[in-house]
């Protein structure tokens, strides 16, 4: 319960702060590797945003599908529309992280506001409002991307995960200790990317474009949220278990990577919950003391529903907690079994 008290708690009681538009230009830069059906589809949504001064680069990303023509479409209709084009290379395979370089290299302002293909922001103000974080020190600013909600299990636990996840990394981030953030809703300056040499010291690692840029580059002083529904980003969760083992293998790979303290206090995390469950298992089964046990669980449970239900409200997941108890315990399975597997596994594409 002391991380739920102690850190978590701080998303729960955050309170929106007023919007306070600014004008600063802002370059949106979006990756896209065969991502044609989803520029067709979200792009618009991107480029007719209400803001003053902005541009959109779109990385086409060593697509062979149609993703040229459509872009060359949309291009001629919206004049803040950049292209940048990365072709297949027969001896240098490219990944998202240097696709993206590319695009920061291209971008025509200090400000990025980066985002995926497949993403939807919640509102037509999403880049004002992520944009308005921008004053005093501040060069990095974290955002929110949930996932949208469909039938079944696998959508389910996955934006329970998700959910759990951004409690941790918001608060984290409320606290002045920022360890991570999302590529799919994330900000920051041209000059801090130059300035701490961009993906150079993990371009090794497939994965890490934006939890591993955050973790190295986030202060106590230059991190903050920005969690207004209206700056939410939505994308499709994965369908599939195949998919979805995927992608997390590649995400679960980088923890190694991340600061020795945030290490720890993610693993401790994750292995105290899971030992949690397994006590309360063994004490029911051999009957060790299970009053005591129960008695803890229950108390875990109560206080858990209430720093997470103030968090879910905030960011929209709330119907997710009427099965807290089981979609806690299959979360620390999950984080431990992942754990593993980014430990032994590595995986050489990013698509």
């Amino acid at each position: 319960m002391g991380f739920l008290l102690l850190r978590q708690r701080r998303i729960a009681a955050y309170r929106l702060p007023e919007v306070e538009p600014n004008s600063l230009p802002i370059s949106v830069i979006i990756s896209a590797r065969n991502e044609a059906e989803n520029l067709q589809r979200y792009l618009p949504t991107i480029l007719e945003q209400l803001y003053p001064t902005f541009e959109v680069v779109v990385v086409n990303d060593c697509s062979v599908d149609d993703s040229h023509n459509v872009l060359l479409h949309f291009s001629e209709k919206y004049p803040h529309l950049k292209l940048v084009t990365v072709t297949e290379h027969r001896k240098f395979k490219t990944g998202k992280k240097f696709a993206l370089t590319m695009g920061i290299k291209a971008a025509r302002y200090e400000h990025l506001l980066f985002t995926d293909a497949d993403c939807e922001p919640a509102s037509e103000n999403w880049i004002t409002l992520m944009a308005q974080n921008f004053t005093g020190t501040t060069e990095i600013v974290l955002g929110y991307s949930p996932y949208r909600k469909t039938a079944g299990f696998l959508n389910a636990f996955i934006r329970f995960e998700t959910l759990r996840t951004a409690i941790n990394y918001l608060s984290a981030a409320l606290g002045r200790k920022a360890y991570m953030g999302i590529g799919r809703n994330l900000a920051y300056t041209k000059s801090l990317f130059f300035k701490r040499k961009g993906f150079a010291s993990h371009l090794h690692v497939l994965s890490g474009d934006d939890d591993l840029f955050v973790n190295q580059n986030a202060t106590a002083d230059n991190t903050v949220i920005e969690i207004h529904p209206g700056a939410f980003t939505y994308s499709e969760a994965k369908s599939t278990f195949s998919s979805y083992f995927r992608q997390k293998k590649r995400h679960m790979g980088v923890g190694g990577l991340y600061k020795a303290r945030h290490k720890w206090l993610l693993s401790l995390d994750a292995v105290s919950g899971f030992l949690f469950y397994i006590l309360l298992v063994l004490s029911l089964y051999y009957r060790l003391q299970p009053l005591v046990l129960g008695s803890v669980y229950v108390l875990k449970l109560l206080v858990q529903w209430i720093v997470f239900r103030k968090a879910a409200h905030k960011l929209g997941n709330a119907s997710l907690l009427w099965f807290l108890p089981f979609w806690d315990l299959i979360y620390y399975v999950y984080l431990n079994v992942f754990g593993l597997i980014g430990t032994f596994i590595k995986t050489t594409r990013w698509k």
